[in-house]
Parts: C-alpha cells; sequence; structure tokens
C-alpha cells in the first residue's frame, strides 16, 4: 500500500508563502472615454515581501496603488485583495478593505499642529467610529501608539508637535500611524522622494523590516533604481501603462532595469528627437 496524504494540511508558514494577499490579473484602467492607464497588468503580493514599483511619471504606478483601494476604475482584468474582489463589493466591504490598507505617502499627510502620539492615534479610528481627538482615546490604543513610535525609533518626541518635526521623523511618525491600523497590506507612494538620500535609506530598511517581521506584503513605489535593488524582494517595471519587467531584486541590475525608462519611439518623434 502507497502512503496516503489525504488529510495532511500544509503548515501556516507554508500557506504564507503560497497564497498572494493581492492577486492582479489583467487589469486595464481607463478614465472615462480616455486612453489605457494600465494595459494588462499582473501583480502577485505575497505575505511578508516587499516589492518595489518602478517606473517614470505617468507609467501608471499611482493608478495601480488606486486599484488595490478602490480608487481607480477597474475597466477590465480582476483584483483581488484579501480575499475581496474589487470590481463587486458592497460599500461595507469596501471600507473593510480600505481599513486594512495602510497608506504612506510622499508628503506625510500629518496634522502639524497635533502631538506626534495624536497623529499616530488617528491610525485607530477607522475601528473606533466618530472620536474625540483630545483624550478620547483609549489606554490600550496609546500604549499600543507609543509601542509602535519606539518601534520606528522617535518615541521620545511623543508630545512634539508633528511640525516640529525633520522629514524622516515626520515619514516615520506616517509609518507607524499606518501600522496603527493593524494593516493587511502597507502602500507607500514616493515614501522617500523628499527625503536626503540617508534617510531614504533608513525609511526603506524600516518599511522592509515591517514586511519581513510582520509578515505584511509591502508595496512601495520608486523612481531611484539603486534604492530599488537595495531594498526590495522584488522590482515590478511599469512603462506606458504596461509590465515590462517582474522578477526577484536578486536577479536583477541597473541594466535590466534601464528599459523601463526608456522612450517610445513615438514618444521621441513628439520631442522632436530623431
Amino acid at each position: 500500500m502507497g502512503v496516503s496524504t489525504v488529510g495532511v494540511a500544509p503548515s501556516t508558514g507554508e500557506l504564507r508563502q503560497r497564497l498572494p494577499l493581492v492577486s492582479v490579473r489583467e487589469l486595464r484602467v481607463a478614465y472615462g472615454d480616455g486612453p489605457l492607464v494600465l494595459d494588462g497588468v499582473d501583480l502577485d503580493l505575497l505575505p511578508g515581501e516587499m516589492v518595489a514599483l518602478l517606473g517614470s511619471s505617468g507609467s501608471g504606478k499611482s493608478t495601480l496603488m488606486k486599484s488595490l483601494t478602490g480608487f481607480a476604475p477597474i475597466t477590465a482584468g480582476t483584483v483581488r485583495v484579501g480575499g475581496f474582489d474589487m470590481t463587486n463589493l458592497r460599500r461595507g466591504q469596501l471600507r473593510a478593505v480600505r481599513a486594512s490598507v495602510g497608506q504612506v505617502f510622499q508628503q506625510f499627510n500629518l496634522v502639524g499642529r497635533l502631538s506626534v502620539l495624536t497623529n499616530v492615534l488617528t491610525g485607530a479610528l477607522h475601528g473606533a467610529g466618530t472620536i474625540n481627538l483630545v483624550g478620547g482615546f483609549s489606554s490600550a490604543d496609546r500604549r499600543r501608539a507609543l509601542e509602535l513610535l519606539d518601534r520606528v525609533g522617535i518615541a521620545h518626541k511623543a508630545n512634539d508637535e508633528a511640525r516640529s518635526l525633520s522629514g524622516g521623523q515626520q515619514q516615520r511618525v506616517a509609518i507607524a500611524r499606518a501600522l496603527m491600523q493593524d494593516p493587511k497590506l502597507i502602500l507607500a507612494d514616493e515614501p522617500v522622494a523628499s527625503l536626503d538620500p540617508r534617510m531614504s535609506h533608513q525609511v526603506l530598511e524600516l518599511l522592509q523590516r515591517i514586511a519581513r517581521e510582520d509578515g505584511i506584503p509591502v508595496l512601495v513605489s520608486l523612481h531611484v533604481m539603486p534604492l530599488a535593488l537595495a531594498h526590495s524582494d522584488r522590482v515590478v517595471g511599469l512603462r506606458h501603462g504596461e509590465v515590462l519587467v517582474s522578477a526577484p531584486t536578486s536577479h536583477l541590475d541597473a541594466a535590466a532595469l534601464e528599459p523601463i525608462y526608456a522612450h517610445r519611439e513615438e514618444d521621441d518623434d513628439v520631442d522632436g528627437i530623431a
């Protein structure tokens, strides 16, 4: 008799490695009657990995990110986030998806006059409903916010006004705020575009460590190839709305990524370049 494998379930760790939290297939996006912004995009995001999204301005990076939270129209194809089909969601399901996605932006989006601690606490609002920002959060929320500030290295700034911090410090506050949501996915849209090189490396190191330690997929859009190669597990390169590169970072170098930024011949003609 042979050895039966019926009923032998894979471990949780194995499942986390096999099952993508985000699955995008043949995604096409157009706004109104305009041209396609994304054309046939495929993307998987696995727990614990940081994926760099590369492309020049207008390549579709921001639109791809918006499609994962229902802020971009899905013209064709499928987008699944955490088991939800983004093409067919009820309002409550859409709120649930958005609440499960932590977002980090280039401009930080902090309330400058509020304390660092209060800015982090606002990340818990999706689960608390309408609440008084001054003294209205639970002691458990406050403890968690302080723990997160300690994790990102700025607990000593908890009572300072957010506007008094440097750009790198403000981005750390924004990351702590995103973690306050207990997210299943983190989207970081050009999070280091306004930071100096040293701080850019530090912020991306922090995001990659969070991905690995918490098992959260992190999708980060970038312009700088060396940063993508140094701080991601995989690179997806878009050009004119199409995926031109999708490979583990260990298989890539600057030469392999250069075509992402190449112009089409018709673009050169428009620019008057022979």
